[in-house]
C-alpha cells in the first residue's frame, strides 16, 4: 500500500498549468481559489528551476508555519527583494544574521514606543483630512500618501519630514519594479532600464540616510529614549551602517503599500456594510470626542473595539499579500504530501482566511465573529488568521500597522461623511500587493470643522 505521508504533490495538467501561470501574477486570487478547489490544500505549480508549491488550507498553513525555521531559506534564488531592500535586510536573511538583525530592530516596536506614536498618527490623519475638498475623491492615493507620511516620521524620524515627497517618489520606483513582469527583474548591468533606475534611487536614499546617521552620531544621546527606528538602530550599535540602512528601507518599502491596500479594503467594507460607518462614528465620538491628538494614548486605542474588529475582519478577507514565499531547504511533509527541497513554497493568507473548515460562512464580512468567539473557534481562528505571518518570521511591524489602521479608520469615520458609487466590492488586483481594482472612488463631505490640523 502507498505510504500516504509520501504522496507527491498534485498538479494541473499542461493546458491548465499554462493558463494558470499566465493569470497568477496579475490576478492571483481566482487562480489560488481554483487550485485549492481542484487540487486540495497543497499542490504544485511551475516546473524545473522555478518549481513552486501552493499551501492553502488553514491546517496545511498551520503545519508549515510550525516547522523549524532551519527547514527554510529566505535569501534564496527566487527572491528579488534583496536587490530592492538590500542583501543585509532581515527579511532576506537566514540563521544568525536574521536573528541579529531582527533583534536590533525589535526594541523599536515595543509597547511604550507604539503608544508614543499614537498622537502622531492621529495628527497626521487630521492634517491629511484637512486638505481634502468636499465632493468626488479617490481615497486610495489619499491613504497611500498618509501611510507613507506616518511611516517616514516613525521609521526615519521627523527630521526627514521635509523630504517626504522626494522619498515617496524614489520608493515608488522600487515598488513598480517589484510588480513588473519577471523577465524585467532578471539581473543585468545595463543602464536606462527599470533595474538601473531602482539602483539609482536606492543610492539616493542611502545618501539621505547616511547624512541622518551622521547627524545622530554627532548629536550623541540627548534623550532618554530614541524617537524613531533609525535612532534606535544607531544607538544600538550592533549593526553596520549598511545594515541599518537596509532595515529602515525594508520597514518602509515592505510596509507602506501593504498598509495602504489594507486601509482601502477596510474602508470599502466599512462603507458598504449598512449602518457600520455610523456605528464606527458613534464609537469614535465616544472614545476620542474632541480630544487633541496629544491627549490620546493606549487606553484610548483599547476602547476602539468595533474599529479593531472591522480591521481584523477586513484583513481576514483581504490580506495585503495573497501569498508569502519561502524556499524549502529540506523535503517537507505537509498535509500528507511531500514538498521537495529547493521548492518555492507559496503559503496563502488569502486561502487560510477563507477556509470554510475554520470560518462559518467564510465569504461574509462579519466583524461580530471577533467579539466573543467560543474558545475552540478562537483557537482555530487565531491559527487561520495570518495576514502578518507567524513568529519568528512574522511582520515585525504588525502591531504598528494594526494600530495605524484602527486609528485612521476611526478618525475618518469621525471627520467625514462618505458615500461609495455603486455598492459593490471591487475585484482584487496584484500579486505583490493586493489592491482593490480602480482604487477607492467616493463622494465625501467634512462632518465638522477640523481640530488641530496644522500641517
Amino acid at each position: 500500500m502507498e505510504d500516504q505521508s509520501t504522496r507527491p504533490l498534485p498538479r494541473p495538467g499542461l493546458r491548465d498549468h499554462l493558463r494558470l501561470l499566465r493569470r497568477i501574477t496579475p490576478d492571483p486570487q481566482p487562480v489560488l481559489d481554483e487550485l485549492r478547489e481542484r487540487y486540495g490544500p497543497v499542490c504544485q505549480i511551475g516546473a524545473g528551476p522555478v518549481r513552486g508549491a501552493v499551501v492553502g488550507s488553514a491546517t496545511a498553513v498551520g503545519e508549515l508555519l510550525h516547522r523549524p525555521v532551519e527547514e527554510f531559506r529566505w535569501g534564496h534564488k527566487f527572491n528579488v527583494l534583496g536587490f530592492v531592500v538590500g542583501d543585509g535586510s532581515m527579511i532576506v536573511s537566514d540563521g544568525t544574521d536574521h536573528r541579529r538583525r531582527r533583534g536590533a530592530v525589535q526594541p523599536a516596536f515595543g509597547r511604550r514606543r507604539l503608544e508614543e506614536w499614537i498622537p502622531m498618527i492621529v495628527e497626521r490623519t487630521d492634517a491629511a483630512v484637512a486638505r481634502l475638498d468636499d465632493g468626488p475623491a479617490d481615497l486610495y492615493p489619499f491613504g497611500r500618501d498618509l501611510v507613507f507620511d506616518v511611516a517616514v516620521r516613525a521609521f526615519f524620524g521627523a527630521a526627514l519630514a521635509g523630504r517626504i515627497p522626494e522619498l515617496a517618489q524614489r520608493f515608488e520606483t522600487a515598488q513598480a519594479y517589484l510588480e513588473s513582469p519577471a523577465y524585467r527583474q532578471i539581473p543585468h548591468p545595463f543602464p536606462f532600464t527599470a533595474r538601473s533606475r531602482v539602483r539609482a534611487d536606492r543610492t539616493a536614499i542611502d545618501r539621505i540616510l547616511d547624512d541622518e546617521i551622521r547627524r545622530l552620531r554627532d548629536a550623541g544621546s540627548v534623550t532618554d529614549e530614541p524617537a524613531d527606528v533609525l535612532e534606535t538602530l544607531v544607538r544600538d550599535g550592533s549593526l553596520a551602517d549598511d545594515e541599518i540602512r537596509d532595515q529602515v528601507v525594508t520597514l518602509i518599502g515592505a510596509g507602506y503599500h501593504t498598509t495602504a491596500a489594507s486601509l482601502a479594503w477596510t474602508l470599502w467594507r466599512a462603507l458598504l456594510e449598512p449602518g457600520l460607518w455610523s456605528a464606527l462614528r458613534a464609537e469614535t465620538d465616544h472614545v476620542l470626542a474632541d480630544r487633541a491628538p496629544a491627549d490620546l494614548d493606549a487606553g484610548s486605542l483599547a476602547k476602539l473595539d468595533l474599529a479593531d474588529r472591522v480591521v481584523r475582519e477586513a484583513l481576514r478577507l483581504h490580506p495585503a499579500g495573497v501569498v508569502s514565499p519561502r524556499e524549502s531547504a529540506v523535503d517537507l511533509d505537509i498535509a500528507g504530501h511531500i514538498i521537495p527541497a529547493r521548492t518555492l513554497v507559496l503559503w496563502s493568507p488569502h486561502l487560510a482566511g477563507r477556509d470554510p473548515e475554520v470560518w462559518p460562512d467564510p465569504l461574509r464580512f462579519d466583524p461580530e465573529r471577533w467579539r466573543t468567539p467560543a474558545e475552540e473557534q478562537r483557537r482555530a481562528g487565531d491559527a487561520a488568521w495570518v495576514p502578518f505571518g507567524r513568529p519568528p518570521r512574522n511582520c515585525i511591524g504588525f502591531a504598528f500597522a494594526h494600530m495605524e489602521l484602527v486609528l485612521i479608520v476611526s478618525r475618518l469615520a469621525q471627520r467625514l461623511d462618505i458615500n461609495t458609487p455603486d455598492g459593490q466590492i471591487p475585484a482584487p488586483h496584484g500579486m505583490v500587493v493586493n489592491r482593490p481594482t480602480g482604487g477607492l472612488p467616493v463622494t465625501l463631505h467634512h462632518r465638522r470643522p477640523d481640530v488641530g490640523n496644522e500641517s
